[in-house]
């Protein structure tokens, strides 16, 4: 059980959390500021003259409309309706369950004024694994990601659909079936359910884990690469580190040591005096995507722990703010990043593969022994080169954009649920083409001679390559069907890859259909 306070809350735990489905519960302190935050608004509102934004007026460009009294709770209602817009495709259970845990993780702080029945039914939806539906598109991540989080919220009221033992349900029938009562909300509180960016800041955190599996892996399968295209260690030298220390770039170069440690290749007398760039330069290009997560983690971690709704109560001070804490912008600029930092990854990858398949280094071109009559692993690199530009075009930065909203009240507006959403695509890209580089890999290591000099590499890596060959089965060069095989490349790489992290953000990572 993990119980929500005012403590920070890293991602690495956000993450357990969601793999180990942790259940749920609010401390005695956070309960406490709940309350506290709630009471103090209720005193403000028994001021007639007190205007307070959202509370008792209308919103966005009818923000100098004054609502009475006894329509606040309707005001609350339609909020939501009226803000369900979304299009596109429902997004992955755990990105939903990610939803649910940072917006209940930032009420909790106290400064949005909600009831603590609130809260708590958005617990309840967690604990019991009533997931609202929310679509991926429709947000701006300006005035908090409005349109996703009140698809996230209409169930607290009893609207809108949920997935529940599998199937996707009107909310009325799954509260028929718990014997729950729809919260009767009260003022402010449908702004601060949808004044957030839990939708983006899911995203980006989920994209965020992701890479981080990733970058592991982009330098195991580096390292099998290097092994067999008998490419020179030296580029990998701590010496060569140090003169220029970026921490990501010596962080790299230690990974590819780690993998190539005790290789028997690096005592070959290699011929060619400097490799390519995408083996000589890995620890200055990785080592760049691996400074830019470090970065990213840092402002996604802090975004998790901050309050984004408006306007925001201070029940210490006796002061109701209103402000801006809802725009996307900080977290939209680190999801760019974050997509350009891993498409890089793909494309230093795809590079390799093509290398390989070059005929070059005692390997046969495109790795098949009857050219001509098979086409080897020519066309597998076409994939990945697909895949690697299609990367590019998706790291065309969505927080450049802006649209104005509102009639001129948004109108400067961050993107970053767009951001986000290309860099959980791009993060997907990249696996794939990680997979098709090692699976080329692997057959040039066969093709210098079957097990015996596949197997002559690193102890670390020919482990992985004879667990590989064990489970994809028995090593071939000839030509066969490559679309499942690379399937089933990716997925034995990702599983690898949780094998050197504490945390896998991958766990029950599809839709539920």
């Amino acid at each position: 059980m993990h119980e929500i306070s005012n403590l920070p809350l890293s991602i690495d735990h956000a993450l357990q959390l969601l793999k180990d489905k942790t259940p749920l519960r609010l401390g005695a302190e956070a309960t406490g500021l709940i309350k506290a935050s709630h009471q103090f608004l209720q005193t403000l509102l028994a001021d007639q003259e007190t205007t307070i934004y959202g509370v008792n007026t209308g919103f966005g460009a009818f923000c100098n409309v004054r609502i009475e009294g006894h329509d606040l709770s309707d005001l609350q209602y339609n909020l939501l309706r009226s803000h369900s817009c979304g299009v596109g495709s429902p997004i992955a259970a755990d990105l939903v369950r990610l939803m649910l845990l940072l917006k209940v993780h930032s009420l909790a702080l106290g400064h949005s004024g909600v009831q603590l029945e609130t809260v708590q039914r958005l617990i309840d939806l967690y604990n019991h694994d009533v997931l609202p539906v929310v679509y991926d598109k429709g947000s701006l991540g300006a005035s908090g990601d409005l349109v996703p989080l009140a698809h996230l919220s209409l169930p607290l009221i009893g609207e809108g659909e949920v997935w529940w033992q599998g199937k996707r349900l009107p909310a009325a029938d799954v509260y028929l079936a718990l014997g729950w009562q729809p919260i009767v909300l009260g003022a402010k509180e449908g702004l601060a359910l949808i004044n957030g960016t839990q939708f983006t800041l899911a995203l980006a955190v989920w994209a965020y884990g992701q890479g981080r599996q990733i970058a592991e892996l982009a330098h195991m399968t580096a390292a099998l690469s290097a092994e067999a295209y008998q490419a020179k260690h030296q580029p990998y030298h701590a010496l060569i580190q140090l003169v220029r220390p970026h921490k990501g770039q010596i962080l790299s170069a230690e990974r590819m040591r780690y993998w190539l440690e005790d290789a028997p290749m690096a005592e070959v007398d290699k011929k060619a005096v400097q490799d390519p760039y995408s083996f000589r330069c890995i620890p200055q290009v990785h080592g760049a995507s691996l400074a830019a997560l470090d970065h990213i983690g840092a402002a996604l971690e802090t975004e998790i722990n901050s309050v984004t709704d408006n306007p925001l109560l201070f029940v210490e001070t006796e002061e109701v703010l209103m402000g801006g804490n809802f725009h996307g912008q900080p977290i939209a600029l680190p999801a760019d990043y974050l997509t350009l930092a891993l498409s890089e990854l793909g494309s230093i990858s795809e590079r390799r593969t093509y290398l390989l398949l070059g005929g070059k280094r005692g390997l046969p071109e495109f790795l098949t022994a009857n050219p001509g009559l098979e086409s080897g692993l020519m066309i597998p690199q076409y994939a990945a080169a697909s895949l690697a530009s299609l990367n590019k075009q998706l790291c065309t930065p969505a927080s450049a954009d802006s649209i104005v909203s509102s009639n001129g009240q948004e109108d400067h507006v961050s993107m970053g649920a767009n951001a986000a959403l290309k860099a959980l695509m791009v993060a997907d890209n990249v696996e794939q083409i990680l997979a098709i580089e090692w699976l080329t890999a692997a057959q040039a290591l066969y093709l210098r001679g079957g097990d015996q000099g596949a197997y002559a590499i690193a102890p670390r890596l020919a482990d992985r390559l004879a667990n590989y060959h064990h489970w994809l089965g028995t090593p071939t060069a000839d030509d066969r069907i490559m679309a499942a095989e690379i399937s089933r490349t990716r997925s034995w790489l990702v599983d690898q890859s949780f094998n050197e992290s504490s945390t896998d953000p991958r766990q029950d990572h599809q839709e539920i259909v």
